[in-house]
């Protein structure tokens, strides 16, 4: 799960994460009250609030130094369809919008904490690159990218924390602050349970502050339920709809631009059957994996799913039975597909206990099921149907 930046801010300030001054608005006039009465001052920066990174480059992030701008440009920002890199052409509408002050910018560092599969730790990264995508860094520039691992049981220590600001280059006031502010950000992740926490940038005021100017959190929705007060946090509007409604029926989707609609049970198997599609020339249009217990319903559920995304022109259906028998999973399909009148081409591909059962009933069914022998057959069969 997503939430805001101004939502991240609100959960860094109460672990005593420094964040410049501000507050939401969901109106022009409320932008307006929140520089004169809250935030202050003589320069403010108006944020465009959506779910994806490239905000400033789209002309969703601008300065203001009177109120009459703050009018303007929340004027402008407010309602329009953003277009990032991260939210692809149709952009995303602007509903709301962060009101903040200004900030004496000296410097911009980047700092993110996230999972490192790799260890089985929390790593805690850091860069003089900062305002700069950290993949971009990555793969341009990896020696700039600072890296500490951070044993699960004990947490980031002062003495890794004041070696991450040293190796930023950062002395005096500016070292004593990064250290207060590497503590306080580690301490908030691990509270909340958080897979993701990214500031970039992190400034470096000319008074020495060290401050959030941007803040970036996700979480992992298995762990929402030990976290509730977050879940409060969800945008349903910064959502996509398809993947709402499949989340309604505990089906794990993710809406992708090709046109092959996948089915398959297993992240792993799903994972696979998408590359093997890419290797064939087609273009996987989600990533869907109904589970390990797939049955008439759920295949009925994920069906509805994928018909729903327009540029789905052809289906793959990729089960492997282990606990679940393919015979069974071949009769959900048929029912399914009978039940809500599944027009297009399917391909499927069934393997695993029961398989030849489970093909008798796809060749006996009446339907016009394209029967795959093994996952690349499947693969170029769904890409020819597409060429024809």
């Amino acid at each position: 799960m997503k939430i805001h930046e101004y939502q991240a801010k609100e959960i860094l300030r109460k672990y005593n994460v420094p964040t410049p001054k501000g507050q939401v608005a969901f109106s022009v006039d409320e932008a307006v009250s929140v520089a004169k009465d809250v935030v202050k001052g003589n320069i403010w920066v108006v944020k465009a609030q959506i779910h994806a990174g490239g905000r400033g480059k789209g002309g969703g992030v601008k300065l203001a130094r009177s109120l009459k701008e703050v009018r303007e440009v929340a004027s402008q920002i407010l309602g329009m369809t953003l277009v990032t890199h991260q939210t692809g052409p149709e952009g995303r509408l602007v509903k709301r919008l962060l009101v903040e002050q200004g900030v004496n910018i000296d410097k911009e560092l980047y700092v993110g904490i996230t999972l490192d599969r790799t260890t089985f730790r929390n790593v805690f990264m850091a860069s003089t690159e900062g305002g700069m995508e950290i993949e971009k860094v990555a793969e341009e520039s990896p020696e700039k990218i600072i890296k500490v691992f951070i044993d699960p049981l004990i947490g980031l220590q002062a003495h890794e924390a004041r070696e991450l600001a040293f190796k930023l280059g950062l002395t005096g006031l500016q070292h004593k602050n990064a250290v207060s502010f590497f503590l306080a950000l580690y301490k908030a992740y691990a509270a909340i349970d958080a897979s993701l926490a990214e500031i970039n940038p992190l400034v470096v005021t000319k008074e020495g502050e060290v401050i959030a100017l941007d803040a970036k959190m996700n979480f992992d929705d298995n762990a929402l339920y030990r976290i509730k007060d977050i879940l409060e946090y969800r945008d349903l509007d910064e959502e996509d709809p398809l993947e709402i409604e499949a989340s309604k029926f505990n089906l794990n989707y993710i809406k992708l631009d090709g046109n092959v609609g996948c089915m398959v049970n297993g992240a792993g198997l799903a994972m696979g059957t998408m590359d093997i599609i890419k290797l064939a020339g087609g273009e996987p249009a989600n990533f869907l994996d109904v589970g390990g217990s797939a049955n008439k319903e759920t295949v009925a559920n994920g069906f509805k799913i994928i018909l729903s995304d327009p540029n789905v022109k052809a289906i793959l259906i990729n089960i492997f039975g282990g606990i679940v028998r393919c015979d069974r999973v071949a009769q959900g399909v048929i029912d399914a597909a009978k039940e809500i009148s599944v027009k297009l081409p399917i391909v499927v591909r069934l393997e695993g206990t029961n398989a030849p059962e489970a093909r008798k009933l796809l060749a006996a069914s009446g339907l016009t099921f394209e029967v795959a022998s093994s996952l690349a057959d499947a693969a170029q069969k769904v890409t020819a149907v597409l060429r024809a």
